[in-house]
């Protein structure tokens, strides 16, 4: 079994404000399936703010500013056998949310 991050840009959920409980109520469905699945891990959205980088040094500095820079709107990390899956459950994600998804495996690490 392999895990995935399947996310999504901010800002890529382009639908009308009044569409929002609808979207919603799609996602909850699809979370729910992959619950009952057995493939949930995680998932939650991303809040639009100003980051904070913080260096090897510990120095903390501000950025990237969500303005200029792409930056992930939301997530699911899945476990499931195949990438196929990963992507069967990327599409029903993108279908309930209304925005493209990117699929990503996440490499596996035995002493995490």
């Amino acid at each position: 079994m392999a895990r995935y991050l399947i996310s999504f840009d901010d800002g890529s959920m382009n639908f009308p404000e009044e569409d929002l409980p609808a979207v919603g109520e799609a996602s909850h469905r699809v979370v729910q399936e992959a619950k009952d699945a057995g493939v949930w891990i995680f998932g939650a959205g991303v809040d639009r703010q100003q980051a904070s980088i913080v260096a090897t040094d510990g120095t903390v500095t501000d950025g990237p500013f969500p303005e200029t820079k792409a930056v992930v709107g939301g997530f699911s990390i899945i476990e499931v056998p195949s990438r196929e899956d990963a992507l069967m459950w990327a599409a029903k994600i993108a279908e309930a949310c209304r925005c493209a998804q990117e699929v990503r495996e996440i490499m596996y690490d035995p002493e995490s």
